[in-house]
């Protein structure tokens, strides 16, 4: 059987490379170069926007590194324009209404396993698989994604938007190693990624001071910072849209004449109006929820049962947390004990008693006791 791994120049890929051509896989690899300043900013209109740093480069001198180190043939695919038009321009987007986008989550929804899926298919390859913690379980009848072994590294989270039928093109070599054993395996075959430093940051985009990085793209426009407890202006931002609910930090609000000074939080952006509100009392009053309405859905069984009891995800590493979900036409109602800082444009992504991811979709209204908080 004909496998395309995707190599990142990571260690992770390296090794799911490594262990399926020791099953006996024909295994290649493949680099997939998905941003460039020069070329976006032509997209976009503005090719003055200075952008001169290119860590894919140096990736791809490390994949050309892994793929000679385990004697498998390295392509390199471009998908800069898919990249762009179904990934980068929707995060900009929701980043100017006011809401924070994931778009690791889009990356391997249209990226990894759409456009590179397709390529692969076209070149004559039978399944595709790259370096994510994750694992595969069949369940009356489905395939699902579910949990791996390394808790700390799984990422289903950011997979919970790919469809049955790409979960059932993709191997997931690394679902039954930790972190520190896939690290091990790289230092025994001496593969100069074996101590390369995790990669983070926007998906392939990479490490880069963010804010600065996003005025490259929605421009600059100050506004008032306002106490929503008394409504009175105490500061101003550079853009609500550099900013995220519950932040405390880098506010640059200094000390207000006759009044003790206190921590100041995000507790609402007002994308329309420009104005950031902040509080320093009870801050959970304003972050606190019990239920969120999510769209976007994507549900692995279309027989799927409703309602069920789950554990809830709203963000990344976030323990799970007791919910129960219900659909309604296309969304999914959730309810849950009271939890803080769910985010609209965010991620909910649902598991089933046993571990399995079987559905998912983007956070679209917030409410706390029926109060709308995300308006």
């Amino acid at each position: 059987m004909k496998v395309l791994v995707g190599l990142s120049g990571g260690v992770d890929s390296a090794v799911a490379a490594y262990l399926l051509k020791k099953e006996g896989y024909e295994v290649s690899g493949c680099f997939m170069r998905n941003w460039d300043a020069f070329t976006n900013n032509d997209i976009l209109g503005n090719p003055t926007i200075k952008d001169d740093q290119c860590p894919q480069e140096k990736d791809y001198e490390d994949a050309l590194k892994v793929a000679k180190a385990l004697d498998i043939p390295l392509l390199r695919v471009d998908f800069i324009k898919e990249y762009w038009d179904h990934v980068f321009s929707f995060f900009i987007s929701e980043y100017e209404c006011g809401r924070t986008p994931n778009p690791d989550i889009l990356c391997n929804k249209y990226i990894k396993f759409d456009a590179f899926l397709e390529f692969a298919k076209k070149n004559g390859f039978d399944k595709i698989a790259m370096g994510h913690y994750a694992k595969k379980t069949t369940y009356n009848g489905h395939e699902f994604l579910c949990k791996c072994k390394d808790d700390n590294k799984d990422q289903t989270y950011f997979l919970s938007q790919i469809n049955e039928d790409q979960i059932k093109s993709c191997l997931f070599p690394l679902a039954d190693l930790t972190k520190e054993e896939v690290r091990d395996i790289a230092s025994k075959l001496d593969l100069a990624v074996a101590n390369k430093k995790d990669s983070t940051g926007v998906c392939f985009i990479g490490e880069r001071n963010f804010r600065e990085f996003l005025k490259n793209y929605i421009p600059a426009q100050k506004g008032d910072i306002v106490d929503i407890d008394t409504n009175k202006v105490i500061g101003k931002h550079n853009g609500v849209y550099y900013y995220t609910i519950g932040q405390h930090r880098g506010l640059g609000i200094g000390g207000i004449s006759g009044e003790k000074a206190t921590g100041w939080f995000i507790v609402k952006k007002d994308a329309k109006k420009n104005i950031l509100y902040v509080t320093r009392g009870e801050v959970e009053s304003y972050l606190m929820s019990n239920k969120c309405i999510v769209n976007k859905i994507n549900i692995i069984d279309p027989n799927q049962e409703f309602p069920i009891e789950v554990g809830a995800k709203f963000r990344y590493r976030q323990k799970d947390h007791p919910a129960r979900i219900d659909k309604v036409g296309d969304k999914i109602i959730c309810t849950y004990t009271p939890y803080k800082a769910v985010t609209t444009g965010q991620e909910a992504v649902f598991y089933s008693k046993d571990g399995r991811l079987i559905a998912s979709g983007t956070i679209d209204e917030v409410y706390m006791d029926d109060k709308r908080l995300d308006k």
